[in-house]
């Protein structure tokens, strides 16, 4: 019998087939359907069941199927004779582990209403021997390696209402035929190599309710009647391609949109009124030329217009020219709104506090503006925010006490700013803090045990180019899962905490331009996955100690203008001049011939001068290195920084 041989060809890990046999009739059978006149298999349903194997060709025998489901498993291949099935409508093999290329015997399955070979590894071009098909109303091959192009003949498919191609290697344009598809309703060909321009016809379908054909190589103007001729659109998503032009007003009459994509384009000018958008979900026009980039210019008035979008929930507005204010009914946004991006444009004045409104706020990016005056204190009040990324602006002030109030904030970026003040302690609460930056400000005073001894901070803590002064405090040993620690450049002192030993996971180091003194801590030989140190332009003093030669990580080590003494190691990172540095520190002997150091003399005396005054006369090669130290630095914590997600495929992800 046909079924049985179909088992006997794969594998069963959950034993779900075990009611195929003799002792019940084949019509019971799990995922088997049987006509009620003549008993005949007319379905066959098993569905992520984690079978595995090779469809038999035996299923050829089922004369009878009209619905073949066999999605989410790991069948490898699909057998020729699968084309005798003439009575078959539905064949559903997405998501298996399907190779090669798609079988041209599907072309004889002529009574197809629904083909989906998505999620697989099928290969080679869409064959020409499926314009047979032509009762087909779903097409997904999505999630393949196809190559070649969109074949017209699908243009002659009328019934079809769902085209899916999303994450292929097809190219070529997108033909003219396709706007022959009067009850299409889903086009959605994003992630490929499509180039040219979208055919006219289909700005014509007006059935069309998803449109998507991102990150391709599409260029081209969008006509300027869209929206209109397309009145039913509710997803729209080109971006990532090389339109040009402006976005058509018309825009303003697609009242069912809730999902507009046009980022990575090349759109200029003003951003038209989105008044009646009232289910608009999503709004990306990120990475364009929109908006003028002059202070007193109101770019940003097209905010006002999405107060009536009650639904709104992602707006991503970043690396454009919009220049002028942040409007104050940004705070009348929808509070159901969770992530706002606005970075990389040239908006001024300061951050309305009405932004507080927001609560439901998750991530909140506005780095790279040159936004001024105090941080909003209210923000503090955004109880539900996980990352906030204010940094390369000109905010002054204080950093809010309300801060610590951020209970699940995992990210905090407030580099490069005119802030002052000290810490707050309050930031201690913020338990799930993941990476913290407060670089290159006016901040002074001690650093507070509270914050630094934060053992949720894994990815970094950069504090670095302030003015901290004090010790620095031994609950930075609570850091134990933390991969860089930047204090350099500020007024710390004392001697180093053995505690520091104990953040075995670092692997970037840097102490550098402070007054730290005494000896390197022995403790400092657990830390050996460390990738770069800079101890340089300190008071540190005592021999070099021999385990650093020791870290097979470590590709950099910069001890200069310190007052170390006695020999210096030749093996490990010591063998290479240019890794270990080390000038600077006049009473150092041996080493390298590359280093050279005067040969080490037998009962060198004890008592040292100062190397202070040598620490002022730096050549500019360590400024050199500090530059290139503080541009890996800001890549380190730019590859964390909020940033725009893809939105996920109904269909699919």
């Amino acid at each position: 019998m046909a079924l049985l041989e179909f088992k006997a060809k794969i594998h069963d890990p959950l034993n779900v087939l075990s009611s195929w046999n003799d002792t019940v009739h084949f019509c019971k059978w799990r995922g088997v359907t049987c006509g009620r006149r003549h008993q005949r298999i007319t379905g066959l349903r098993l569905v992520s069941l984690q079978l595995e194997g090779s469809i038999s060709p035996f299923i050829g025998n089922l004369s009878f199927l009209r619905s073949l489901e066999l999605f989410n498993n790991s069948f490898n291949l699909i057998p020729p004779q699968i084309g005798r099935l003439r009575r078959l409508q539905r064949l559903n093999l997405f998501k298996n582990s399907l190779g090669g290329r798609i079988p041209i015997n599907i072309s004889s399955c002529s009574n197809l209403e629904f083909l989906n070979l998505g999620d697989n590894h099928l290969v080679g071009e869409i064959p020409v021997a499926l314009s047979s098909l032509s009762k087909l109303q779903f097409f997904s091959v999505e999630f393949n390696n196809l190559t070649g192009s969109i074949p017209p003949f699908l243009g002659n498919f009328s019934s079809l209402e769902i085209l899916s191609a999303i994450l292929n290697n097809l190219g070529g344009m997108i033909p003219n035929a396709l706007g022959q598809l009067r009850n299409l309703r889903y086009l959605v060909v994003d992630r490929n190599q499509f180039s040219g321009t979208i055919p006219s016809a289909i700005f014509n379908l007006s059935s069309i309710t998803r449109f998507d054909v991102g990150s391709n190589q599409i260029q081209g103007s969008l006509p300027l009647d869209l929206f209109k001729t397309l009145p039913n659109l509710k997803e729209f998503s080109i971006q990532t391609n090389k339109f040009v032009g402006s976005i058509p007003p018309s825009i303003s009459n697609a009242s069912n949109l809730k999902h507009l994509d046009l980022a990575a384009n090349q759109f200029v000018g003003k951003v038209p009124s989105f008044e009646k958008l009232q289910r608009l979900e999503w709004l990306s026009v990120f990475n364009n030329h929109l908006g003028s980039g002059g202070a007193d210019d109101d770019d940003m008035s097209f905010l006002c217009s999405l107060t009536n979008s009650t639904r709104l929930d992602s707006l991503f507005i970043h690396q454009n020219s919009f220049g002028g204010i942040i409007p104050e009914c940004i705070g009348n946004l929808s509070s159901t709104l969770t992530r706002l991006a606005v970075r990389s444009n040239t908006i001024v004045g300061r951050i309305p506090s009405g932004i507080a409104n927001l609560v439901n706020l998750e991530s909140l990016s506005m780095r790279n503006n040159q936004l001024s005056g105090d941080i909003p204190a209210d923000i503090g009040n955004l109880s539900r925010l996980l990352e906030m990324d204010l940094s390369s602006n000109n905010l002054s002030g204080n950093i809010p006490l309300s801060f610590g109030s951020l209970s699940r904030i995992y990210k905090l970026y407030l580099n490069e700013n005119s802030l002052s003040g000290s810490i707050p302690s309050t930031l201690g609460n913020c338990k799930y803090l993941f990476a913290l930056t407060l670089a290159n400000n006016n901040l002074s005073g001690t650093l507070p045990p509270e914050v630094i001894g934060l053992s949720s901070i894994s990815f970094g803590i950069d504090l670095s180019g302030n003015h901290f002064s004090g010790p620095l405090p031994m609950e930075v040993g609570n850091l134990k899962n933390n991969g860089l620690l930047d204090i350099s450049n500020n007024r710390l002192s004392g001697e180093v905490p053995a505690t520091l030993g104990s953040c075995t996971k670092l692997e970037f180091l840097y102490m550098g331009d402070n007054f730290f003194q005494g000896k390197i801590p022995y403790s400092f030989a657990s830390l050996r996955g460390l990738e770069d140190i800079d101890l340089s332009r300190n008071n540190f003093s005592g021999k070099i100690p021999d385990f650093f030669a020791d870290f097979k990580l470590l590709l950099l080590l910069n001890l200069s203008y310190n007052n170390f003494e006695g020999l210096v190691p030749t093996n490990g990172i010591f063998n290479d001049s240019r890794a270990a540095i080390i000038i600077g520190n006049i009473h150092l002997c041996g080493g390298i011939p590359e280093m050279q150091l005067p040969t080490c003399k037998l009962n060198e005396p004890e008592k040292r001068k100062s190397n202070f005054n040598a620490k002022l006369k730096a050549p500019i090669i360590c400024g050199v290195l500090g530059k290139e130290k503080k541009a890996t630095n800001f890549k380190f914590f730019e590859k964390f920084a909020p940033e725009y997600v893809l939105p996920k495929s109904p269909e699919s992800n």
